[in-house]
């Protein structure tokens, strides 16, 4: 198995618009769009990584004698640790990397299942990039998550021809995607939704709808009502609108407010088996990785993706194992602590 360092350093030959960052926090990168970075001054996504430091894990080795068990399970489909592949879709332009998007969506989804957990795949401006990883997830058994932006009404009929005659898991949307500015030059636009436009998405579909995006108290409840099964707490890696909050920021406040009637994701900055636990301590029952696992799959292909996500379960199993934590559902909001600035 290759370390992180060692999928970073394969990487690093392989990308010319990402610099493969000692640690991925935006820094480097900030307004570079193409490219990795986020958008305008890059300080959401900055925010993201930042904010995550600020929350301190409690240590406790009182507990008597535990072998930590990451499993954990989405959608009645078990998974060796609550962590999945985020879409992510153009990955020349954004990274600069030699690899068709059709050949990372195979590395992403065959790594994912390799791993035991569950790969996200991406949609964009032309049907052919949501029909063909849609496809592939079906060559698979189901075994992946299709993504769908918000398109107006005629580009969803259109995709959920196809979503409704598959077996995939489930269906997302990712509705922070309206803020790319690549988008808007879609001869389909895409919009920002109603809870009029979501329910009707849900009421149309035979799979579990997740929806993306959701970055209030507000907006979480507006998804419950339209019937989501999940959300993901999401600003899009900082990609769609500067000055943001981060999303560990409002994760807990969300949580609270929907007392686990939906299932709750989270994305953004999270780089380590401890960003993994800090999330789930505050109330997420999994967390999506995007750059990072990119890097990991242009590195070595669906090998560097079962590898990635088997460094991050060993981390995890060490921070469960040095806070008393025996399963998942011991991570509770009491194994933290929030610092102030």
């Amino acid at each position: 198995m290759k370390t992180m360092n060692e999928l970073k350093q394969l990487a690093k030959a392989k990308v010319t618009k990402c610099r493969v960052c000692p640690i991925c926090n935006g820094l480097a990168c900030k307004g570079e769009i193409p490219g990795v970075g986020g958008k305008g001054t890059g300080s959401s996504f900055v925010r993201n990584v930042e904010q995550l430091k600020k929350v301190k894990i409690r240590m406790d080795v009182t507990c008597g004698a535990i072998t930590p068990d990451t499993s954990s399970e989405l959608f009645g489909n078990k998974v060796s640790l609550p962590v999945y592949a985020a879409p992510i879709a153009g990955i020349t332009n954004n990274f600069g990397a030699e690899i068709t998007d059709t050949q990372y969506t195979a590395d992403i989804l065959d790594g994912c299942i390799q791993a035991k957990t569950i790969g996200f795949t991406g949609d964009g401006k032309f049907i052919e990039m949501f029909t063909g990883p849609l496809k592939m997830i079906d060559e698979r058994n189901g075994l992946g998550i299709c993504t769908m932006k918000p398109w107006v009404k005629e580009g969803i009929d259109l995709r959920l021809e196809y979503v409704n005659q598959s077996n995939v898991l489930a269906l997302a949307t990712d509705i922070d995607s309206a803020g790319l500015p690549l988008l808007r030059n879609s001869e389909i636009p895409v919009e920002t939704k109603s809870t009029a436009a979501l329910k009707e998405l849900k009421e149309a579909l035979r799979v579990p709808l997740i929806v993306k995006g959701i970055m209030s108290v507000e907006s979480a409840l507006r998804a419950k009502e339209a019937g989501a099964d999940a959300i993901v707490v999401s600003n899009h890696g900082g990609r769609v609108l500067d000055e943001t909050l981060s999303t560990i920021e409002v994760l807990d406040e969300i949580a609270q407010a929907l007392e686990g009637s939906v299932t709750i994701l989270v994305d953004g900055g999270f780089r380590s088996g401890h960003d993994v636990f800090k999330a789930l301590a505050l109330g997420a029952d999994g967390v999506l990785i995007g750059r990072p696992v990119s890097l990991a799959a242009i590195a070595d292909g669906a090998q560097g993706v079962a590898d990635y996500f088997e460094n991050i379960r060993k981390e995890l199993m060490d921070v469960m194992l040095m806070s008393g934590c025996a399963t998942i559902s011991d991570i509770t909001r009491d194994k933290i602590a929030v610092v102030k600035d």
